[in-house]
């Protein structure tokens, strides 16, 4: 029986992942036509239809999904041969499908890939940007092979601390939070209105934990979909929020319509980790990676803080 190749698996995992056959051709590199003919070839193949197409929509059939998810095991084992050669030869060598999280891409990375890209530089990092559930998701699935973003997490992942970074309250410039003579404490935040991320973001959920503690009230008709939003909403003169030291350094200006105020111990914040599956054959890798990122998250913020 003649079996379907590895890039029919690709081009059908990529249409169920991205619902739409131009995104799935876009992320793929190649053309819509080409795609087309794959999954038609699969299709053909397995002898049932996958999806369901009209104008507006991609739907996966019941029989679609099965198919899918063997797919998506396929890929995974696929990789997995690589990976075991890899293993044998030098550590870090060729592509690594490396996701972050929004909140922490932007602030971080300029500052810890350079060392990466200088110990292994065979190493070539496909970054995808995500927010947390969708990032797990594809960590999950095969789809990642490292992430990078908030922990603790959920699920069968092996976690690598990479640093503990703390939160600061911004303020428009001259608000009575940011006057106080002394470093804040979470009850310092009782009654003000507190603008956070939209619901997805899992810093937004960090922040109004610490909220909450302080007796905050949230600005609910008003979130953000980016710290660079909730910078420009504070600016405004809509409220405070809660920003991680390295937004905070990115985005407040010194002299700008925000101040900045620090918490004293015990000092909110998160913990960043690197996450990978388990079961990946590629763990001493990933914790060697980890452990390079952590001597660049170091030297980072120590740099940051004085």
């Amino acid at each position: 029986m003649e079996r379907a190749s590895i890039r029919q698996l690709e081009c059908l995992v990529a249409v169920a992942e991205h619902g739409s056959f131009r995104k799935a051709a876009t992320s793929l590199g190649i053309s819509q036509p080409a795609l087309s003919a794959q999954v038609q070839g699969a299709e053909a193949l397995f002898g049932v239809q996958v999806f369901e197409r009209d104008r507006r929509a991609v739907l996966i059939t019941p029989a679609g999904e099965e198919i899918i998810g063997r797919a998506r095991e396929a890929l995974t084992a696929v990789d997995s041969v690589g990976d075991a050669a890899r293993r044998r030869g030098e550590p870090l060598v060729g592509p690594l499908r490396f996701g972050v999280i929004p909140t922490i891409a932007p602030y971080w990375l300029p500052a810890l890939l350079p060392a990466v890209r200088a110990k292994y530089p065979r190493l070539e990092l496909i970054l995808r940007e995500e927010q947390t559930h969708r990032l797990l998701a594809q960590l999950g699935a095969g789809q990642l092979d490292v992430a990078m973003l908030a922990i603790p997490i959920a699920g069968d992942f092996t976690t690598a601390e990479i640093a503990r970074e703390a939160f600061v309250v911004a303020a428009p410039r001259g608000a009575g939070i940011v006057r106080k003579r002394h470093k804040l404490a979470a009850s310092d935040l009782d009654e003000e209105t507190v603008l956070l991320l939209e619901d997805g973001h899992c810093l937004r959920d960090q922040a109004l934990s610490v909220c909450e503690r302080g007796g905050a009230v949230e600005a609910v008709e008003l979130r953000a979909t980016s710290l660079p939003t909730l910078v420009q909403m504070v600016a405004g003169g809509m409220g405070v929020t809660l920003l991680p030291e390295a937004a905070a350094a990115a985005l407040v200006q010194p002299r700008g319509p925000i101040e900045v105020a620090t918490f004293a111990n015990p000092v909110p914040g998160r913990t960043i980790g690197l996450a990978w599956r388990t079961s990946s054959a590629r763990l001493r890798e990933f914790r060697v990676l980890g452990e390079t990122l952590k001597g660049s998250a170091d030297r980072f913020l120590e740099k940051l803080r004085h």
